[in-house]
């Protein structure tokens, strides 16, 4: 399942990040990084996917 989490945040970053945590910060927060620049939100959702544990939201 990461692994289609990483190819949608390829495509969509906070889609990924939405798919691992929710309507949480980490997603909001996504969604301000790929507004700001496409790799910042990519590096992010790449690195929240990554993690083992659910992320708290």
């Amino acid at each position: 399942m990461d692994l289609i989490r990483i190819i949608l945040s390829v495509l969509i970053p906070p889609l990924g990040v939405f798919l691992k945590v929710g309507f949480g910060k980490h997603f909001w927060l996504n969604i301000i990084l790929t507004l700001l620049g496409y790799v910042p939100g990519l590096v992010h959702a790449i690195w929240i996917i990554a993690r083992s544990e659910r992320v708290p939201a």
